[in-house]
């Protein structure tokens, strides 16, 4: 899991979407679906937990280096933040640049984007507030007054993680082609460690990533009309440490067979629906990822434990 943007996605896409995934020989749906509005409120929850540590920690992180971003930044600047969402961790930063001439926030959401708009003009009354409704990993116009300013790129919550590393590296290569030469980008990544730390994060004592997963089976019943039997799949979380993940899984718990959208899926006891891939990085591992897809690293920011980190990377196209 990751701070991940609302992705409430059109019902065509959510349908096409739903039926490639059931019908691989690995069952799978992608991550982007788990937030409808229970979703995001499941999701809440699980970054308040006391085993979900990577929120509060690159909340820390953050509040720790964000002089260290402001000495560095123009006055002038625009900052973009890709998949804003609520906009809740930009107000650490924010905080530290009132040197700032704007802030530019990038969502497929325009409900989030509206709410994040109305509490950050009360909370900076003198910040000009841009809203682009978009998917980050696409093409987008930025305001044409601001195409001059220098740029500081945003993307907090390890949301680089839910990608594969040939999809991070296409992702991190648009981010410098959007923000153009000379930009800098701040990004959260989650960094490897024992996976006695990393299951519980994903797997709760209280269930509450359980019920976030098995909600996204309860939306494809209530949007798409199939009838998944939630009782009948459980939740799994599993290190897999050939591909530096944790990935997440519906379990189902008898043979048994499921209608969607007129189509009959079966499955099999013991079938799994692969619902998330979460990479952790090495900090030496993720730089090169960097270099390869047109940054240069700079900074790079820990907690005491090592738990996560911030980097800081330098446009080099």
């Amino acid at each position: 899991m990751s701070d991940y943007l609302e992705m409430d996605s059109d019902l065509e896409a959510f349908a096409r979407d739903v039926a490639e995934g059931l019908s691989k020989p690995q069952k799978s749906l992608p991550c982007r679906y788990f937030y409808d509005a229970r979703g995001s409120q499941l999701f809440e929850e699980i970054t308040a937990l006391d085993e979900y540590y990577p929120t509060r920690t690159e909340a820390s992180i953050l509040r720790d280096c964000a002089a260290d971003i402001a000495a560095r930044t123009q006055p002038g600047s625009c900052l973009v933040e890709f998949g804003s969402g609520s906009s809740a961790k930009t107000q650490i930063v924010l905080d530290a640049l009132p040197q700032l001439a704007a802030y530019v926030a990038i969502d497929v959401s325009e409900s989030a984007l509206v709410e994040a708009r109305a509490r950050l003009a009360q909370l900076y009354p003198l910040l000009r507030v841009e809203c682009v409704v978009a998917d980050f990993g696409a093409d987008f116009t930025m305001p044409r007054d601001l195409l001059g300013s220098p740029r500081l790129g945003f993307f907090p919550g390890s949301t680089i993680g839910n990608f594969e590393p040939v999809q991070a590296q296409k992702l991190l290569g648009h981010f410098a082609q959007t923000l153009g030469p000379c930009s800098r980008l701040i990004i959260g990544v989650d960094l490897e460690k024992d996976p006695a730390i990393l299951l519980p994060a994903y797997d709760d004592a209280r269930g509450v990533t359980a019920a976030f997963n098995l909600n996204l089976l309860a939306r494809i019943n209530r949007e798409l009309g199939a009838d998944f039997d939630l009782t009948a799949f459980r939740h799994l979380a599993r290190w897999n440490a050939n591909a530096g993940r944790v990935e997440m899984h519906l379990e189902s718990l008898r043979d048994q067979s499921v209608r969607v959208q007129g189509d009959v899926v079966h499955f099999a006891r013991g079938e799994t629906i692969h619902t998330e891939n979460s990479h952790k990085w090495k900090v030496d591992r993720f730089g090169a990822l960097a270099q390869r897809s047109g940054w240069l690293s700079g900074s790079v920011w820990c907690d005491s434990a090592r738990l996560f980190s911030v980097h800081e990377l330098h446009c080099a196209v």
